[in-house]
């Protein structure tokens, strides 16, 4: 992720643009990208993207710089980032999350930040242990009625997209799961895959080797259509469960009051490079659909998703650190 806004940013001078005499130049000097995840994350595995039009890859521009945030993100991100307009947010669904979470963050939070563009979007996958005796979803669905003790559900976090599409679940179907959060989706694949667990639910792509494998099952994704990867497995809404479209993703966001102008320029070259056909390949074979949906589209995609999340919180009573 972290070089595809690169090629982003180096591409903005280059890209024609259409300014107003009044319109600000960009960039004027050195733009800090504030990377709220640990290093070696999601956000940081595309370092095989050029930050040039062609070629190898190459230096970075003089102007650019980052700064990685570790996990603690999920308490401040929406409090204080620094300001200015050369400072760009890449930053996770969490957004939309948190505000439901820690009662100290501001419940909108396009009140601190701009929204440049939709970068990449992921559905979720509900994996199972091999030895679950179900087949599809609606299996898992009618065990988790009646089984005692319940079942033990692997997630990527307290407070995740993983751990609230359970949730979700649980409320849709009137069941009763046990939560056991882990640090991130790796740790509760690998649950799953040690029988610790008995499901998970993830993105696809890290878990297509164990899918082939038979080492776990996949039951269904979230997206609106199969998932061309697992043409076998269905939606949940094929699966019998209506409005069930549950998607990651990943923005780019700026300080409030960023001029227009400015995210204009920065979501045209946005959408210029992940429209690309070799960039789309690129995040297809990590996992992700590179999107490149302009302000409007990430400002819709905030709003729906903190009004989403933040009713479930509150119908499941879901708190800071637990359940």
């Amino acid at each position: 992720m972290l070089r595809t806004l690169i090629v982003v940013l180096a591409l903005i001078a280059a890209v024609p643009t259409s300014r107003g005499q009044d319109a600000p130049a960009f960039p004027t000097r050195t733009v800090r990208l504030i990377v709220p995840a640990a290093p070696g994350g999601r956000s940081m595995r595309w370092r095989a993207i050029s930050p040039t039009r062609s070629g190898p890859p190459g230096p970075r521009p003089w102007w650019w710089r980052t700064s990685r945030r570790r996990q603690q993100h999920r308490r401040h991100l929406c409090g204080s980032v620094a300001s200015g307009r050369h400072t760009l947010l890449l930053i996770s669904d969490s957004i939309t999350v948190n505000p439901s979470l820690y009662p100290n963050l501001d419940k909108d939070p396009l009140r601190q930040f701009e929204p440049i563009a939709v970068v990449v979007t992921a559905p979720q996958l509900l994996i199972a242990r091999p030895d679950l005796d179900v087949s599809k979803l609606g299996d898992f669905i009618d065990l988790a009625k009646t089984r005692n003790p319940p079942f033990n559900i692997g997630s990527a976090g307290a407070g995740t997209i993983s751990h609230l599409t359970q949730v979700l679940l649980d409320l849709r179907i009137g069941a009763h799961s046990s939560h056991i959060p882990f640090r991130g989706a790796a740790p509760a694949v690998t649950a799953v895959l040690g029988k610790h667990v008995d499901a998970a639910w993830v993105m696809p792509a890290p878990v297509l080797p164990y899918v082939a494998s038979g080492q776990v099952k996949a039951l269904a994704v979230t997206s609106a259509a199969r998932d061309p990867r697992l043409p076998d497995v269905p939606t949940v809404e094929e699966s019998g469960l209506a409005d069930f479209q549950i998607i990651n993703w990943q923005g780019l966001f700026a300080p409030a009051h960023t001029p227009k102008p400015v995210i204009d320029q920065i979501a045209r070259a946005v959408s210029e490079v992940l429209n690309r056909p070799e960039v789309k390949s690129r995040m297809q074979t990590i996992g992700f659909e590179a999107r490149g949906d302009g302000p409007a589209v990430a400002a819709d995609l905030v709003r729906t998703n903190v009004a989403r999340w933040s009713a479930l919180v509150a119908k499941a009573g879901i708190t800071t650190g637990h359940e």
